[in-house]
C-alpha cells in the first residue's frame, strides 16, 4: 500500500490551520500544524513532508525565514506562503526566497487544490524521471550554471524574466524551465508581443466575444486561456505597448481576463515566462517600459549567454547541430576539417547559437563529400570583409571603390548600386541608390535574422512598422 504523503501547515490562526487540514486532508495528505516557526522547525527535523504551507506573519519571525531553510535544507519540499490579500510585494518576496506559490486569504479552496495538486505533480515527476539536461547543451561554466539555475526555478510558480542577445536561445530556456516544472502536463504557449499589431493585442491576448467588433464573427478564447494551466511565453516583451502592459498587469495580478465584449471576467491560470534582448531596466528609466509590470515579471531573472562566453562549447554544438541536419536530410553527418573548425573558433558570431546553425546547414549543402572545409562555411571573416563585432549595428554596403569592377546585384534588386553616382543630379539617381542600398542591408538583415521580420527590425535599428512600410515600398515579399 502507498504511503499517503503528507503536509505540513504552519498559522498562528486556528481557524485557517483547520481549514487546511480539513482541505487537505479530503485530498488524502496527511497533515502535522504548527503555529510558530519554532514549532515548524522541530517537526522539520524529525519528519519529511512533500508540501509546506506557511502563514507570512508568525509570532515569533517571518514566514519567509522558513522558506528560505527550506529551500537550502529540504529542497525537495515545495513550500507555499499565505499572504494577506492584495499583498502582492510579500508575494513576490515570497517567491523570490525559493517559494513554489501563494495563496491570499481569504484562502479560495479551488485556488488552493490547485496549488496542492501542482506542488504534488512536481514531486512525482522528480521522483520518476531524471532531470532532463541535455536540453541545453554545453559543458562550459556559464552553461552548467544556467542549467542549475533552470532546475531550481522550474520548481516554483516565479515569473522568470529571461534576458540574453538574439539567437542565444531564450525560447529553449524557457521551455526547459516548463518541461520541468509542475505544468509539464500543460500547454506551453510562446507569442512574439512584437509581431501583433496592436489595435488586435487586446483581443489576441484574452479573447472576444461574438459581435464584440468588425469581424468578430464567433467567440475566440485569447492566449492567456489557451495556457491555462500552463505556461505562457511573452517574447520579446519589450515591443508592448504602454497600454497594453497595464491590462497584461492586471490580469497576472488578478489572475483572470476580461475578453473583449464580455461582461465579466474568467479566471485563468497560468505561470508567465518572459524574454527580451533589450535592457528592461533601461526602458524603465527612459519611461518605455512600466516599472510596476517590470518588477511583477522580473522576480527571478536568467542571463543566457552569448555563444562567445560559452568556451568548449563550440564543437560539441556542432557535431549536434550537424546531427540533426543530416537526421533529417537522411544522411550520414558531416566531419568538420580541422581548417574549419578554427574558422569557426575565430569568428565571433554575432548572431550566437541561431547564425550558427545557419553556417553549418549553408555548409552542409555546399560541401563536396563528407567533409566540411572553411571554404564551405562562408563565414564574413574569411575574406577580406571584417567580421561583424557582436552588438554593433547593422553596417551598409561599403562605399564604392573607384575604378573597382563592377558585381551584379543581389538576386530580385535592380542596378547594382555600386555602378550609380548619387551626384548625378540629372536623372533620379541619388533617390535609386539610397534605395538599393536599403534593399540589400533589408535583404542581408533578413536572411540573417530567418526572415524573423521583428529580429530584423531590431538588427537595423529602426521599428517594426518601419521595417513592414520599407518592405512594401521596395517590393521585398
Amino acid at each position: 500500500m502507498t504511503e499517503a504523503r503528507s503536509a505540513l501547515i504552519v498559522d498562528d490562526e486556528q481557524d485557517i490551520r483547520e481549514l487546511l487540514v480539513l482541505t487537505l486532508g479530503r485530498m488524502g495528505l496527511r497533515t502535522d500544524t504548527a503555529p510558530n516557526l519554532h514549532a515548524a522547525r522541530q517537526m522539520l527535523a524529525t519528519v519529511s513532508y512533500d508540501l509546506c504551507l506557511t502563514d507570512m506573519r508568525l509570532p515569533d519571525g517571518s514566514g519567509l525565514e522558513l522558506v528560505s531553510e527550506i529551500s537550502t535544507r529540504f529542497p525537495n519540499t515545495p513550500v507555499a506562503v499565505i499572504t494577506a490579500y492584495g499583498n502582492v510585494e510579500a508575494a513576490v518576496e515570497a517567491l523570490k526566497a525559493g517559494a513554489f506559490d501563494f495563496v491570499s486569504k481569504p484562502v479560495d479552496i479551488n485556488v488552493l487544490r490547485g496549488l496542492v495538486r501542482q506542488a504534488l505533480e512536481l514531486n512525482a515527476k522528480r521522483l520518476s524521471q531524471p532531470e532532463d539536461a541535455g536540453r541545453l547543451l554545453g559543458g562550459s561554466p556559464p552553461m552548467v550554471s544556467l542549467r542549475q539555475t533552470i532546475a531550481k526555478v522550474a520548481r516554483s510558480q516565479a515569473p522568470v524574466h529571461i534576458l540574453g542577445e538574439s539567437g542565444t536561445g531564450k525560447e529553449l530556456v524557457a521551455r526547459t524551465i516548463h518541461a520541468q516544472g509542475s505544468r509539464a502536463g500543460g500547454p506551453f504557449v510562446p507569442v512574439n508581443c512584437g509581431a501583433i499589431p496592436s489595435e488586435l493585442m487586446e483581443s489576441e491576448f484574452f479573447g472576444h466575444k461574438k459581435g464584440s467588433f468588425t469581424g468578430a464573427t464567433s467567440d475566440k478564447p485569447g492566449l492567456f486561456q489557451a495556457a491555462d494551466g500552463g505556461t505562457l511565453f511573452l517574447d520579446e516583451v519589450a515591443e508592448l505597448p504602454l497600454p497594453m502592459q497595464v491590462k497584461l498587469l492586471r490580469a497576472i495580478q488578478e489572475k483572470s481576463v476580461r475578453p473583449v465584449g464580455a461582461q465579466g471576467e474568467v479566471p485563468v491560470d497560468v505561470r508567465i515566462l518572459s524574454a527580451t534582448h533589450k535592457d528592461l531596466s533601461q526602458l524603465v528609466a527612459d519611461g518605455r517600459f512600466r516599472h510596476d509590470l517590470y518588477y511583477r515579471i522580473n522576480v527571478i531573472g536568467l542571463l543566457v549567454p552569448p555563444l562567445r562566453e560559452r568556451d568548449g562549447d563550440l564543437a560539441l554544438l556542432s557535431d549536434a547541430v550537424l546531427e540533426r541536419l543530416s537526421r533529417a536530410m537522411k544522411r550520414q553527418p558531416p566531419t568538420l576539417a580541422p581548417d574549419a573548425v578554427a574558422a569557426l573558433e575565430r569568428y565571433p558570431f554575432p548572431g550566437n547559437v541561431r547564425e550558427l546553425e545557419n553556417v553549418l546547414e549553408r555548409a552542409l549543402a555546399l560541401a563536396d563529400g563528407n567533409t566540411i572545409h572553411a571554404d564551405d562555411l562562408q563565414l564574413p571573416g574569411g575574406s577580406s570583409q571584417p567580421a561583424p563585432q557582436p552588438g554593433a549595428p547593422f553596417a551598409p554596403p561599403p562605399a564604392p571603390v573607384p575604378g573597382a569592377p563592377a558585381t551584379p546585384p543581389p538576386a530580385g534588386t535592380g542596378a547594382d548600386p555600386r555602378n550609380l553616382n548619387p551626384f548625378d543630379t540629372s536623372s533620379s539617381a541619388l533617390p535609386s541608390y539610397i534605395e538599393e542600398i536599403e534593399r540589400t542591408a533589408i535583404q542581408q538583415a533578413l536572411q540573417e535574422n530567418r526572415y524573423n521580420k521583428t529580429k530584423t527590425a531590431a538588427a537595423l535599428g529602426i521599428t517594426f512598422r518601419a521595417l513592414r512600410y520599407k518592405l512594401k515600398k521596395l517590393g521585398i515579399d
